[in-house]
């Protein structure tokens, strides 16, 4: 368990599922995780049993669910044929803790032209090879949706920011203004999930260019959760970490000193 789970609850022992179960099992958060993918995974499948990364032995590694071609190329997401114009930096960027110059390294500002994404704060999206197939855009006022996302526009075959990642170690956060903050603060080897869920295509993103994960997602039921699931699955492949922030907190709250500090624990 956590020094700073257990200290965030005065000394009581708590956390995530990971937490538990190592506490249960006497066992690390690494084994914990290994026996909840195995317990999950074994009931379904005679064969899914899981290894450490670069274990030896003769499991066939999992297979991606069969899909028709059809099925497969509606969800790709086509590269547009245009960019918008005349993004500016504003007040809300600056309350969310965006400086200026990370809002020009990450396109990001306000849209003040025509269309769906008109008076919105819009976020380009871009796949791994860098080409741009989408923008987000968020209201500034509490209008909703709070997001809004193109119509035909698939998130789960996407890693927000990994084209601009290098290395093998990358930092997976939720949204687009955590990663943002993430990147600000001086780890910019940092991707977002655009979301809470990890799909088949993100995590062969993850698994084909990076060695080592590091989950830094929110700290509430679902960002927990989600972080020990993610965990069980990508520890086939990669080396993971988990980091557990205090309840109701996010990457986006954290000062750049505390994303530091979490980072290197």
């Amino acid at each position: 368990m956590s020094a700073s789970c257990v200290a965030a609850r005065a000394g009581a022992k708590g956390g995530n599922a990971l937490d538990f179960t190592a506490a249960m099992e006497r066992s690390t958060v690494h084994d914990a995780a290994l026996k909840l993918a195995n317990w999950f995974l074994e009931a379904g499948s005679p064969s899914g049993r899981l290894q450490e990364p670069g274990a030896s032995g003769s499991e066939p590694a999992r297979q991606e669910p069969n899909r028709d071609r059809k099925e497969q190329a509606a969800e790709e997401n086509k590269v547009l044929n245009f960019t918008l114009k005349g993004l500016t930096y504003c007040d809300y960027l600056k309350r969310r803790g965006i400086a200026e110059e990370t809002a020009l390294a990450f396109g990001v500002g306000l849209f003040a032209g025509r269309g769906t994404m008109s008076g919105r704060i819009v976020v380009p999206i871009h796949n791994e090879r860098g080409e741009l197939v989408a923008y987000a855009g968020r209201s500034d006022d509490g209008a909703e949706p709070k997001y809004k996302m193109p119509a035909g526009f698939h998130k789960s075959q996407v890693l927000y920011n990994v084209h601009r990642v290098t290395g093998d170690a990358v930092v997976v956060v939720e949204g687009f203004f955590d990663c943002m903050t993430v990147w600000q603060a001086g780890s910019q080897g940092v991707v977002a999930l655009m979301g809470s869920t990890l799909s088949d295509r993100q995590e062969r993103l993850l698994c084909g260019r990076f060695r080592m994960v590091t989950l830094f997602l929110d700290g509430d039921e679902a960002g927990r959760s989600a972080a020990s699931a993610i965990a069980a699955r990508l520890m086939r492949e990669v080396y993971v970490r988990v980091v557990d922030l205090p309840d109701g907190k996010q990457p986006d709250m954290l000062t750049p000193g505390e994303i530091t500090t979490y980072l290197s624990r």
